[in-house]
């Protein structure tokens, strides 16, 4: 059997990861929500602190952070994208069971694989098998859940979030523009737009600022918040975007729903269901016949 490429050693891994972090956001949300806490806010927080930390890091590596007019039109884009995702992502956090959204939010796999065949990049049939496997995997995990009415309006807020997360994925993997930006700079960009748009966001709809964040578990929330789901997650789908195609990394994002699945079940209580075993082992084969039948 061929060895996989170095693209792919790297690639996949940071696939991977990008999908465990990234289903770490309710596990520091919702006591942020469940304790006042407005979304507009805790976004703000999050993506400020992510933007300190992640300044400081670059400064100490000396960054060089200069960009074109055109990069910064790129960069804004990805920022307004990267930040919608989250928006919506916490908006259907209101509506619908944690859980359930993020599985939603796993619709981003066909989505991005529908954007790239009108781009003419035609993904291999391993690879829709694993869509298509790895979707039925993640629906087998939230099946037979028991019979809570499903709010409409929190579907739409995670189908949202879903397709704006997809396009941010297309533009990392198909932007020239960009293709000469560290990840980490990039990274950086497109948190500070985010902490821009919130602050103006929380200024216009005159939410309070503080509210619900008292006490030290509350800055343990936002910290977490701010380095797990934002800057590891960001960055390392950067890595894999650019390593492996935008929908080979999608597809690694099965891990989103079996995180924040696993984290409900041993941080908030949440039954361990033989739907939501089965579904963790379909998605993790497919992901895993994927890998081995795609080493380009």
């Amino acid at each position: 059997m061929a060895k996989l490429s170095r693209n792919a050693i790297i690639g996949y891994p940071a696939g991977i990861i990008t999908g465990i972090t990234y289903g770490l956001n309710p596990l520091f949300a919702k006591p942020l929500m469940n304790a006042g806490a407005s979304t507009e806010a805790i976004l703000f927080f999050r993506y400020g602190i992510a933007v300190i930390l992640l300044g400081a890091y670059l400064m100490l590596k000396k960054e060089n952070f200069r960009i074109t007019l055109r990069q910064a039109g790129v960069l804004l884009s990805l920022g307004l994208l990267y930040t919608a995702s989250s928006a919506f992502l916490f908006e259907a956090y209101k509506y619908i069971a944690s859980g359930l959204a993020t599985t939603l939010v796993f619709l981003f796999p066909a989505m991005v694989a529908i954007i790239m065949v009108f781009l003419k990049v035609v993904p291999s049939w391993p690879v829709w098998l694993s869509i298509a496997a790895t979707f039925a995997g993640v629906m087998i995990m939230t099946g037979g859940a028991g019979t809570e009415k499903v709010d409409p309006l929190g579907v739409w807020f995670s189908i949202a979030s879903a397709f704006v997360y997809a396009l941010f994925i297309v533009i990392i993997n198909r932007s020239k523009a960009i293709s000469s930006i560290p990840n980490s700079l990039l990274t950086f960009y497109a948190l500070l737009t985010g902490t821009l748009f919130f602050i103006a966001r929380c200024s216009l709809s005159g939410a309070e600022l503080m509210a619900g964040l008292d006490g030290g578990s509350a800055w343990f929330n936002l910290i977490g918040l701010a380095v797990l789901p934002t800057i590891v997650s960001t960055a390392s789908l950067a890595v894999a975007t650019r390593n492996i195609g935008a929908t080979k990394a999608s597809v690694l994002g099965v891990f989103e729903p079996i995180t924040a699945i696993l984290v409900g079940t041993a941080v908030f209580g949440e039954a361990l269901t033989p739907n939501i075993i089965t579904g963790i082992l379909i998605s993790i084969v497919a992901v895993t016949f994927m890998i081995m039948l795609t080493k380009r």
